[in-house]
């Protein structure tokens, strides 16, 4: 039973598999989980019910009692018992903590595993079966609780970084505040690494994760734009991407974070002042048999190659060798060498290698090879006036910082839109509104009615509507091919999320022109 004045903490209990409680001082219920109302149906009543309702008289003391001695001593797990509608009392290992917060104090009481068996109810009386029992339970509390916050911390930094990339979008490449701006954005894009990072330790079943296709173009693009600010116009930049790049599958915080340091290398290759020219160019590669390119042996098959070139003072001869050495640099402290050494870990590990060719006083070619697929990525990101648009775009989410986000964003690339906190709200619109939808944005997981759920009834209601599903959880390439929508994973830029809508309605115009 919800109340006001609950801690928010609590939720992350709601989808638990065994029964949770959230009880005041005085002993009052003030929240119960699904699996406890179910494990003690109508035992919970009463406005609020309390927790003597539910208490073994063979547990020693009244609940009011036990949890004021518990206070003074706390015990995080024990055995305790509880009494059902019917029959006989279950001792269950039971977990204990005490929230306060604002005066308010509050007991998170968890009913992990009925024990059989268990003569003794004194807290210190517990076997090496019941300790395993109890550790594991343990974990698994850590483990919902780490799939609710990496959520709750992914919907956040879709905020974050989808502002600040709107912003970047409309400032110019000299403007003062441009620099900060690429910093939150490099701070987001490393704390979704990490929300990310939790959510795969939440899961009950690790499976290896299939980095996602992206433009090897667009980081190349982000990275140039932070140095550009930096060294100002002592260095002339030339970019040359190729606008046919074949699609590369990469971790892009990782591949960015690797790419920015070659750069950096060859920003810092030129004395203070000095002026100089750096050029960075993206080509595809086919390899029909093993290659060799100086220090690096690619296999045969397809790559995406970053080259990048500068004039400054170069490598010498006998430094050249040991460049990817961690803790060898030819840079003054503080540096202490784990540039290319790190870039080298990245690059390997996605399948790839960096190849580096120099000469004392005439410059240095750094050249990155990531595998890659025989297709093109979509060239959308060009210009802003690329990812303009128009159309009635119906937002889902129970979340309304993101709804505000997308508002913001598309409407102001020409979409028309309309907000619904949830999937019955949805619905709700639709079938009150008499001029049709062009397309549905949807969170997939959301209390009450799911995305799920609200997709089936769409594609009942509107099959050919088309429809973009966003989550934090990463949805393997199979389940994203056949689930019947379009997926993207949060968190997400500004340039991501008018991408995947572009893609979208090109999809369908083109189903439609087939027909």
């Amino acid at each position: 039973m919800p109340v006001e004045t609950k801690p928010e903490v609590i939720f992350a209990l709601e989808g638990a598999a065994w029964p949770a409680l959230l009880v005041a001082g005085n002993g009052a219920i003030l929240m119960s989980n699904p699996a406890a109302r179910e494990t003690f149906a109508g035992s919970l009543e009463g406005e609020p019910p309390q927790l003597a309702s539910i208490w073994a008289p063979e547990n020693g003391n009244s609940a009011g009692v036990f949890l004021e001695q518990w206070e003074a001593k706390p015990t995080p797990v024990l055995p305790l018992k509880f009494r059902g509608p019917t029959g006989p009392e279950h001792t269950y290992t039971t977990s204990i903590a005490k929230l306060e917060n604002n005066g308010n104090k509050w007991f998170v009481i968890q009913l992990l595993n009925p024990v059989k068996g268990t003569p003794a109810l004194h807290p210190a009386e517990s076997s090496g079966e019941f300790h395993d029992v109890a550790l594991k339970q343990k974990l698994d509390c850590v483990l919902q609780l780490a799939r609710s916050l990496s959520l709750d911390f992914n919907n956040a930094l879709t905020g974050v970084l989808a502002h600040t990339s709107l912003l970047l979008g409309k400032a110019a490449t000299d403007h003062p505040w441009r620099r900060s701006l690429l910093e939150v954005e490099k701070s987001a894009a490393r704390a979704a690494e990490i929300a990310s990072e939790l959510a795969l330790f939440s899961r009950q079943e690790k499976e290896t994760r299939r980095a996602p296709a992206g433009n090897v173009n667009t980081v190349i693009g982000r990275s140039v734009d932070f140095f550009r600010n930096t060294y100002g116009a002592r260095l002339q930049w030339q970019i040359h991407p190729d606008d046919t790049l074949f699609e590369a599958r990469f971790d892009e915080a990782k591949v960015q974070q690797a790419l920015t340091r070659v750069i950096e290398n060859a920003a810092e290759s030129f004395a203070e002042n000095q002026p100089g020219k750096i050029t960075v160019e993206t080509r595809n590669v086919i390899l029909t048999e093993p290659t060799q390119d100086r220090n690096v042996r690619l296999a045969a098959g397809t790559y995406v190659c970053v080259e990048v070139t500068d004039t400054g003072k170069g490598i010498d001869a006998e430094s050249l060798p040991r460049v990817f050495e961690p803790f060898f640099t030819t840079k003054r402290p503080p540096h202490r060498g784990l540039g290319l050494a790190l870039v080298y870990g990245i690059i390997t590990n996605h399948g790839g290698g960096i190849a580096i060719s120099s000469e004392q006083g005439k410059g240095t070619s750094a050249r990155v090879y990531l595998p890659a697929e025989k297709s093109r990525v979509r060239n959308l990101t060009g210009t802003d006036h690329g990812l303009q648009g128009n159309g009635v775009i119906l937002v889902v989410d129970d979340e309304s910082l993101l709804l505000t986000m997308a508002e913001t964003i598309l409407t102001d690339f020409g979409y028309q839109v309309i907000t619904a906190n949830g999937g019955q709200a949805a619905l709700e619109i639709l079938a009150k509104r008499e001029d049709p939808i062009d397309l549905i944005i949807t969170d997939l997981v959301m209390p009450g009615m799911g995305g799920r759920e609200l997709v089936e009834h769409l594609q009942v209601l509107n099959p050919g509507l088309p429809i973009i599903c966003t989550s934090g959880y990463v949805m393997p390439e199979d389940q994203q091919s056949t689930a019947g929508y379009a997926y993207l994973r949060k968190p997400f830029t500004c340039s991501e999320l008018l991408e995947k809508v572009k893609t979208a309605f090109i999809d369908r115009n083109l189903e439609r022109n087939s027909n």
